[in-house]
C-alpha cells in the first residue's frame, strides 16, 4: 500500500478524501474530539441524527482502571489491567485479565504473578491468546508475554529496552507482532517489542516528536504517526514503511499551518477518520486513502458541550468507504455513552452504553454489529451486542434559534442495546490457550 498526501478543500486538491453525498456548499472543517463547552455552528448536513442518549455510568465500587482495554486486530481477545473491588481509598492489587471474545460464550482469564503490577504497566493481547505486558524498572522497560499454564500463570521474558518512557502501540494487524514508541523533541524511536527473532528491536528512528499509531493495511507493513518536526511546526500525520526500513512519507496536509492527524483507518475501504484544526479549531473529518476528493468536516459529528472520539470502523466493505458503520466515544459532563454514524447517512446515532463500559473499546463484525465489552457487579465479564441503527427517513429537521436540532434535545437513547452476551469467569487452569471452535 502506498501512502497518499491528504488535502482538504481549504488547501488545494491533492489527495484524500470521499466521493460523497453533497454536503452544504460552505467549506467543511475539521473536528475530531472537540473539546465539551465548544459552540455549535449551524448545520446544513441536516446535523445530529438520533436523540441525546444517557451516559455509561460506573458500577459502584468498581476499580479504576489505570489503563485502557486492548483488544486484538480481528477482536478475538482483549486485555486489561484490573482488581478485585475494594473499599474507597483502600490499595489495589493490580493484574492482568484476558478477555476471549470469539467463542461459543467470551470469558475472562486472570494472569497473575506472584507480585502486583504498577499501575503504569500496559498490556496488549496477541492472536494466539497470550498478554505482553510493558513494565517500567527505573530507567528501563520491561517486556513480557503472559499466558495461563495449569492453576498458575506462565510468563516468557522477551528482554528490555532502556529508555525512560515508552507506549505500546495498537497490536499489528498480523496478530503477532507488538511495536512500542519512544518518543523524544527531535526524534522518535519505534521498536518490535514482540514478534522478533531476538527479543525488542530496533525498527526506525524517526525524525520529530512522534505519537498516535494507526495501521493502514492488513499486513503489518505501513503505520501512520503523528508528527511535529524538530523546532516545532504543525502536527502532521505521515506514513511509516516498515519494510523500507522505516521510510517515512506525508500522508495528511490539508492546509500548511494545520494540525492533521489521523484517528482510524480502515484498510478495507480505504476510510480515514481525521481530526484537524485547518478552520480555526479542531474538528473530526472524514477522508479515503487515495482519493482525490477533499477532506469532509460532517457538522453532525460536533454536537454541543460534549467530545466526540472514533474508536471503530466496520470492516469488509470494500470500495464502499460511504457505508462503513463508525462507532465513536461521546463524553459529556455526566459520562461517556456511544455514536454510531456513516458518511452516506450524515446524522450521528446517540445510544446507551451498558453500565461497566470500558470506554473506548469495541469491535465492529462485518454485517455491523457492534461488540462493546463490559463488566460490573452482576456480570463481571459481559458484552453487549448493538446493531448499527439504519439511516433510512428524511433528514432530521433543524430548528430553534440555536442551531440545534428539534428532536436532538431528548434524553433517552435512540436505539436499545440487545441482551448483552455474559460471561463469566474461567479459572486459570481451564483456560485454553488458543480461541475454541465455534459450535457447529
Amino acid at each position: 500500500m502506498t501512502a497518499c498526501a491528504i488535502e482538504g478543500g481549504t488547501a488545494g486538491a491533492a489527495t484524500t478524501a470521499d466521493p460523497g453525498p453533497e454536503e452544504s456548499g460552505e467549506p467543511e472543517e475539521p473536528v475530531g474530539a472537540e473539546s465539551a463547552g465548544a459552540e455549535r455552528a449551524a448545520e446544513p448536513e441536516g446535523a445530529a441524527g438520533a436523540v441525546r442518549a444517557g451516559p455509561a455510568t460506573p458500577w459502584a465500587g468498581a476499580p479504576r482502571a489505570p489503563g485502557t482495554f486492548t483488544l486484538t486486530a480481528d477482536g478475538a481477545y482483549g486485555a486489561r489491567l484490573t482488581a478485585a473491588p475494594g473499599a474507597p481509598g483502600e490499595q489495589r492489587a493490580w493484574y492482568p485479565e484476558r478477555w476471549t471474545l470469539d467463542g461459543p460464550e467470551p470469558y475472562a482469564v486472570p494472569l497473575p504473578l506472584h507480585q502486583p503490577e504498577e499501575p503504569d504497566a500496559q498490556v496488549v493481547p496477541l492472536a494466539d491468546g497470550r498478554v505482553l505486558i510493558r513494565r517500567r524498572v527505573a530507567d528501563r522497560q520491561m517486556f513480557s508475554l503472559l499466558y495461563p499454564t495449569g492453576p498458575a500463570t506462565g510468563e516468557l521474558a522477551l528482554g528490555a529496552v532502556e529508555c525512560d518512557g515508552m507506549t505500546l502501540l495498537p497490536p499489528s494487524p498480523d496478530g503477532s507482532s507488538v511495536y512500542g514508541l519512544s518518543a523524544g523533541d527531535h526524534s522518535s524511536l519505534l521498536w518490535l517489542v514482540a514478534g522478533g527473532a531476538f527479543g525488542p528491536e530496533l525498527v526506525a528512528e524517526i525524525p520529530g516528536h512522534c505519537s498516535g499509531g494507526v495501521w493502514l493495511d492488513r499486513a503489518g507493513r505501513m503505520l501512520a504517526l503523528d508528527r511535529q518536526l524538530p523546532g516545532g511546526g504543525p502536527v502532521k500525520a505521515v506514513a511509516v514503511d516498515l519494510e523500507r526500513n522505516g521510510e517515512v512519507t506525508p500522508l495528511l496536509q490539508i492546509a500548511p499551518s494545520s494540525d492533521d492527524r489521523l484517528l482510524l483507518a480502515d484498510p478495507d475501504s480505504g476510510l480515514l477518520l481525521i481530526r484537524s484544526d485547518a478552520p480555526g479549531h479542531d474538528r473530526l473529518g472524514w477522508g479515503v486513502l487515495g482519493s482525490c476528493l477533499p477532506v469532509r468536516f460532517p457538522e453532525c459529528l460536533r454536537p454541543a458541550d460534549v467530545a466526540v472520539t472514533p474508536f471503530a470502523v466496520q470492516p469488509g466493505q470494500m470500495l464502499m468507504p460511504e457505508s462503513c458503520a463508525v462507532a465513536l466515544r461521546i463524553d459529556g459532563a455526566a459520562g461517556s455513552w456511544v455514536g454510531v454514524w456513516r458518511p452516506q447517512g450524515r446524522r450521528l446515532h446517540q445510544l446507551a452504553a451498558p453500565e461497566g463500559w470500558s470506554a473506548g473499546a469495541g469491535y465492529w463484525s462485518r454485517d455491523g454489529v457492534l461488540h462493546l465489552p463490559y463488566a460490573n457487579a452482576a456480570t463481571p465479564c459481559a458484552v453487549a451486542r448493538i446493531e448499527a441503527p439504519g439511516d433510512d427517513g428524511p433528514l432530521p429537521e433543524t430548528g430553534g434559534t440555536d442551531g440545534t436540532d428539534s428532536d436532538a434535545s431528548g434524553t433517552e437513547p435512540s436505539g436499545a442495546v440487545t441482551p448483552p452476551v455474559v460471561c463469566k469467569p474461567v479459572p486459570l487452569g481451564q483456560a485454553p490457550l488458543h480461541r475454541a471452535a465455534p459450535p457447529d
